[in-house]
């Protein structure tokens, strides 16, 4: 009985680690335009620096509070929601935009299962000689052992990361230098940071640098600080363009996860900024105040009347207030004006359909198509695309977006009764039905996967 507790115990810390990730996996990327160009332009000069094309580096906004950012494989930077909101400028997203890529080119993500593997097996060893120990009738030894193998395999875990933050560090400082990018900003995150550390009771001993992933920032700032004053960028100044359009993106973005009352405190109604128009007009349309919202899109236009982003702005408040047909000249101006960017051509089309418009379908159809022509990870183009095939009757194909989408969203069942469904109305060995096909084997992989993981 006492070893049936003893193992409950050990399948109860293993069960909240698994919920951990997959938390952790469930985080959502936020897709918008124009941040999504921002980011590009801010990120591409370090890019190239980093000695990696433009075209195969993603940057990709998540939607999480906390004020990080990471790498997870590939060639792609993840930024947390949290960080733009901190970030008092676009020089500190920079800096910290070539600290990510020093991990990629590190190839940090991939060789982590060299720091992991080591941890792994020391966790092991413990949990063997703990159970071995239990089973003699020693339990609390037993959980002795296995803390001591824990704290033990934690401590070889996290001296590889911090190795690997130091490495990316030195990376990123390069990267700015080639960039001809100041790293000032980078100073300034890091300074925040440790007033950070401050605030919450953080203290510089062994106990928080044993359980830190990253070198403790103070230490990061002694070393980067001299780097970063010598180097002959450290006074450049960020282009007033892209500083003004960052500003911009940095208040939509407020504007669209803050809570209303907060945004209008943040960003009262006597400033009229384009920055604070913009937030505002996210929260009033968050709060159904339609007229209100069209207020600021409209004073955002009056700056600007052939802004993209502007009209996108109004004619998405249209399209979700209920009037399709009004949002559809600022959206079909919006999409012209950034030669059919997938996201704005996807709620352009999305506004055709909605009119219930028979003879809006075929401009609806050819405008998705180009969507996820250029964007084929877009689920939501891939579901309006199939509204328009099964209302034109081509159900085949209708099949084929479903499956499409629903792999994307990893509902690979679902996807493979569509890719199925679809495989058995299209022409054999046409572009379709091979895509039908491709969809049905890599939905049929991705089951066995999940069966084996159970």
């Amino acid at each position: 009985m006492r070893l049936s507790r003893f193992v409950a115990k050990v399948a109860t810390v293993l069960a909240v680690f698994s919920l951990t990730v997959q938390q952790a996996a469930a985080q959502s990327i936020l897709r918008d335009a124009e941040t999504e160009a921002v980011l590009d332009d801010m990120a591409r000069p370090l890019i190239l620096a980093a000695g990696l094309d433009p075209k195969n580096v993603d940057i990709v906004l998540v939607n999480d509070p906390s004020i990080n950012a990471f790498v997870a494989g590939g060639q792609a930077v993840y930024i947390n929601s949290g960080l733009i909101n901190a970030a008092d400028d676009a020089n500190e997203v920079q800096g910290v935009i070539a600290h990510e890529l020093g991990h990629v080119t590190g190839g940090h993500a991939v060789r982590n299962s060299e720091g992991a593997k080591p941890a792994t097996g020391i966790t092991i060893l413990s949990l063997v000689l703990g159970l071995a120990a239990a089973a003699a009738g020693a339990g609390e030894a037993g959980m002795g052992i296995i803390g001591a193998g824990q704290q033990a395999a934690l401590g070889k875990y996290l001296a590889f990361s911090r190795a690997q933050e130091s490495s990316a560090d030195a990376a990123g400082a390069k990267y700015l230098s080639k960039a001809g990018i100041s790293g000032k900003g980078s100073i300034d995150f890091f300074k925040k940071l440790q007033n950070m550390e401050f605030r919450y009771g953080f203290t510089r001993n062994d106990m928080t640098e044993f359980y830190s992933t990253h070198p403790m920032t103070a230490d990061r700032l002694t070393r980067l600080q001299d780097t970063y004053e010598k180097d002959p960028a450290w006074n450049t100044k960020t282009p007033a363009k892209l500083e003004e359009r960052f500003q911009r993106i940095k208040a939509k973005l407020y504007g669209y996860l803050a809570d209303p009352k907060d945004t209008l405190r943040a960003f009262p109604e006597y400033v009229n900024t384009v920055p604070a128009l913009y937030a505002r007009a996210y929260a009033f349309h968050k709060e159904a105040f339609m007229d209100k919202a069209l207020d600021e899109a409209d004073k955002l236009l009056a700056k600007e009347p052939d802004d993209p982003y502007f009209l996108e702005l109004k004619g998405q408040i249209l399209l979700e207030s209920g009037k399709p047909r009004a949002a559809i000249p600022p959206l079909r101006e919006a999409t012209e004006l950034t030669g059919n960017n997938p996201l704005i051509a996807t709620t352009f089309g999305h506004a055709l359909i909605a009119t219930e418009d028979k003879a809006n379908y075929a401009e609806a159809q050819r405008v998705l198509k180009a969507a996820v022509a250029k964007d084929d990870q877009n689920p939501f183009a891939w579901y309006q695309l199939g509204m328009v095939y099964e209302a034109n009757g081509d159900h085949a194909r209708a099949r084929l977006a479903s499956a499409e989408q629903q792999f994307m969203e990893r509902e690979y069942d679902e996807a493979l009764r569509s890719s199925m469904a679809a495989e058995m109305g299209l022409p054999k060995d046409s572009p379709d039905f091979l895509r039908a096909q491709d969809i049905e084997m890599s939905s049929r992989a991705a089951i066995e996967q999940q069966k084996k993981k159970r």
